[in-house]
């Protein structure tokens, strides 16, 4: 196994783009990802390489953003979140206001959420989105396409109903 330094020279930029997928915020993905990389390093001993390295640094910061929540429970209002969300939009989204696509994808079901903030927040390429849910990279690019086009969908009913 590589040593810890190189392991987070490899990694941190994925963890981090993971976290601010999740939280849209990011001073919180840089203290979370500080945080899953301390946790790390406690917990490198019981690491049994049974799964890829990216992926057991993401658990740990699933894990690490869960006890955050947990500890934070009114940090969930969207609106407050979208003050802090970097301009990202893509492809057909490219118009559409920040603050309407976050509450357009909070409404979206999951796989799609997930894999559409990991795509569109995160900058997560279709592999590491695949490796993250343990999932394939087709699996990804595909559920991504389908929850673009979900999107796509609810925007285009709602513009007909005006």
């Amino acid at each position: 196994m590589q040593s810890m330094e190189e392991i987070y020279q490899s990694y941190a930029k994925l963890v981090y783009r993971f976290l601010l997928a999740q939280t849209r915020s990011p001073d919180l993905a840089e203290e979370l990802t500080q945080e899953t990389f301390y946790q790390a390093i406690r917990s490198v001993d019981r690491y049994d390489g049974s799964c890829a390295v990216p992926t057991w640094l993401c658990a740990i910061a699933k894990r690490v953003l869960a006890t955050w929540r947990r500890r934070h429970p009114d940090t969930d209002d969207v609106e407050e979140i979208a003050k802090t969300v970097p301009s990202a939009e893509q492809d057909a989204l490219a118009g559409m206001e920040r603050l309407e696509l976050l509450r357009m994808l909070h409404r979206c079901p999951e796989p799609y959420r997930e894999v559409l903030y990991l795509r569109l927040f995160g900058g997560a390429s279709f592999r590491e989105i695949g490796a993250i849910l343990e999932k394939t990279e087709n699996w990804a690019r595909v559920t991504y396409y389908r929850g673009k086009e979900r999107l796509r969908k609810e925007l285009s009913d709602e513009s007909t109903s005006l």
